[in-house]
């Protein structure tokens, strides 16, 4: 029984690949960042506010602009 992908043209690319000694990283990823999210006055359901860095959550906080804050992991793309 074929196993379909991996016995077809693709799999015999990614072989001829090896033997030329190509580079198999197939894709780079993305690195992760740290996202913001918070509650505003406007927006009162938690949201994405900002990338850490470009967005303070302690000044954020402290101006009383937003609440409920948290900082996550995330993809930046």
């Amino acid at each position: 029984m074929g196993k379909g992908y991996a016995e077809g043209p693709a799999a015999e690319e990614r072989f001829a690949a090896l033997e030329r000694g190509d580079s198999m990283a197939l894709t780079a990823e993305e690195p992760d960042r740290q996202a913001v999210y918070g509650a505003t006055k406007d927006n009162p359901e938690k949201h994405f506010l900002g990338w850490l860095g470009d967005v303070d959550p302690d000044a954020l906080f402290a101006s009383g602009k937003a609440w409920g804050l948290t900082v996550l992991r995330r993809r930046a793309g």
